[in-house]
């Protein structure tokens, strides 16, 4: 059940008192070292692989380039976005009138769950309120501007959390902490972030109603990039959610909590959006990427099938980042009736496809001595313990294939995930380093991977 207004004010008003209440763990305090010196939850990082679902009111127009911001553009006169409204919409059509024709008609959480679990995913990702301010779930604080009041007249979040946790797979929750248009935000700004009224009426009351309310294991915040962690009162609320809040041991969170935040502070590194970094961070960090190559991280109407990232380019970007000590968030956006379009879904399922043969080469693997060999086929490397995966981007043009930078021994053995009970023949390149391995004939492979399986290298 939701949390009123009067029980968010009061959880508000005990925060600087929780920080204080005595206890027998280490309590950590409203400060960046003492919260960036917690550990991250293991699930977290054995997890690598994520879904991201945009969804809100401006799926319902579906346009543009980042069309989740469709109303900034419409509003700051891009050209694209008047001209749509000029041809499709009446004079005096406000963008608030599209919340109405939000119905999520065909919306069905246990489909979603479904998809998001054939996959092969661990953990999802799912907008409970993007800037435009629109909230999936009946916040206190945002009224007749949410998913039960009007739109849908349904719980969004809720019945999501219900369905993939029906599935083992871990809740995230995005929101994001600022809003385009909301008067209390703009007077804060034009005070020079002096006042908190925002924060104090709204980013706060509903961080904690969905803490409270849904108990996720991930908090993806967003949209801080304006203001500092000072203004919106971060490092106390993270403060609450380590300590004291239901969720406590397992939470995670990423590193948007106020401008010159982002790849410093926070639980795990987000960065910028499709964060690629040409070596291995010393943090734990995430890509998250959108299917749609045209960026855009909401649904749009006119996407073409040439924009999609197809199966290979995702396996790439994937195996990639995971080989970087990275996890994996991929983006679909639903569309505003409620459904995952079939290319998004397909996409999902032949992920899940691949992970069902080669799973133990990602899930709970670690960074190898060597992330990337360039032979005749790409290959990258993770590892496990004392077992040593090298995925290879592509089929060797021969069937002699060389691996240059792991040390055989006289354990050493050589296995296709895809046929794991065969042992492949292999001999070493020179006295130091590196194999070669005899490679099976093999049919083409959807994802354009592979993956082999080395035992007793070094």
């Amino acid at each position: 059940m939701a949390l009123g207004p009067a029980h968010i004010a009061c959880l508000i008003s005990l925060i600087p008192l929780l920080l204080l209440a005595p206890g027998c763990a280490a309590r950590y305090t409203a400060d960046w070292a003492s919260l960036d010196s917690r550990p991250l939850p293991q699930w977290y990082d054995d997890a690598k692989f994520g879904i991201f679902i945009h969804w809100g009111v401006f799926s319902v127009p579906g346009f543009g380039q980042f069309s989740e911001w469709f109303w900034w553009w419409w509003a700051s006169g891009r050209q694209a976005e008047v001209d749509f409204m000029k041809k499709n919409y009446p004079p005096g059509f406000k963008y608030a009138d599209f919340a109405p024709q939000f119905r999520a008609e065909f919306y069905n959480p246990d489909d979603w769950a479904d998809i998001f679990k054939a996959s092969g995913a661990r953990y999802i990702v799912f907008t409970t309120k993007h800037h435009e301010g629109f909230t999936n779930w009946p916040s206190p604080v945002s009224w007749n501007w949410n998913s039960m009041d009007t739109g849908p007249h349904r719980d969004l979040v809720g019945e999501l959390a219900v369905a993939v946790r029906k599935r083992s797979l871990r809740l995230g929750l995005y929101h994001s902490m600022f809003e385009f248009f909301n008067p209390h935000y703009l007077s804060d700004r034009a005070s020079g972030f002096k006042t908190q009224n925002f924060v104090a009426l709204k980013t706060l009351p509903e961080l904690l109603n969905l803490v409270m309310s849904y108990k996720p294991d991930l908090i993806w915040s967003d949209g801080d990039w304006e203001a500092p962690d000072t203004y919106w009162n971060s490092t106390q609320f993270l403060a609450w959610l380590y300590n004291d809040s239901p969720v406590k041991e397992e939470v995670i969170v990423n590193d948007r909590w106020g401008k010159g935040c982002y790849c410093k502070h926070g639980g795990y590194f987000n960065c910028a959006d499709r964060f690629s970094p040409g070596e291995v961070p010393n943090h734990k960090w995430e890509k998250c990427q959108d299917l749609d190559a045209f960026m855009s991280w909401g649904y749009r109407r006119n996407m073409k099938l040439t924009d999609v990232m197809d199966l290979p380019s995702v396996m790439k970007d994937f195996v990639s980042v995971v080989a970087m000590g990275g996890n994996y968030l991929l983006n679909v956006g639903a569309n505003s009736d409620g459904m995952i379009v079939p290319v998004f879904e397909e996409r999902l399922r032949q992920i899940g496809a691949w992970l069902g043969i080669n799973g133990e080469a990602i899930y709970a693997s670690k960074t190898w001595r060597v992330q990337k060999d360039n032979t005749t086929a790409p290959v990258w490397y993770t590892a496990k313990n004392s077992t040593v995966y090298a995925i290879l981007l592509g089929w060797p043009p021969k069937q002699s294939f060389q691996l240059p930078s792991p040390k055989t021994s006289p354990a050493t053995k050589v296995t296709l995930l895809d046929y794991p009970k065969v042992p492949l023949k292999w001999a070493p390149m020179t006295q130091t380093a590196g194999l070669t391995v005899l490679m099976p004939p093999m049919p083409p492979s959807p994802a354009n991977a592979w993956c082999l399986k080395l035992e007793g290298v070094a």
